[in-house]
């Protein structure tokens, strides 16, 4: 079959020297969790300061692709503006998606209620 000479099917697959590469050589991928919960206070802040993209995420507990898929729709309700390329959300905009968010969150009924007020069968 495999001779001494011979590699095996997974040494030929594998890239020369792939274990040979220093840690700092390697790709970094990015980091899609949810960001820890806010350091900061969001109702201390002036309305016209900046957060960024990670710092926004936390605030509204979202992840930062997230945000980033609601950049991509321009009519989105948390707004945003690119300053040298980065994404910045100004302190105001957020507070306004949260209350907006706050207002049309509903009550969680229970499975037998109707909406229409007829009562769920025995």
């Amino acid at each position: 079959m495999s001779g001494k000479g011979e590699a095996t099917r997974i040494e030929r697959l594998r890239a020369p020297n792939s274990l040979d590469k220093p840690l700092a050589a390697k790709r970094r991928r990015k980091n899609r969790g949810m960001p820890p919960p806010a350091t900061f206070d969001i109702d201390t802040l002036p309305g016209s300061s900046n957060l960024t993209a990670l710092e926004a995420a936390a605030v509204i507990r979202r992840t930062p692709g997230a945000l980033e898929q609601w950049r991509r729709d321009p009519n989105h309700p948390l707004k945003w503006r690119y300053v040298d390329g980065r994404p910045l959300y100004r302190v105001d905009a957020v507070r306004a998606y949260l209350a907006k968010c706050d207002k049309t969150t509903r009550t969680p009924r229970p499975h037998n209620a109707h909406g229409d007020g007829r009562a769920a069968r025995p």
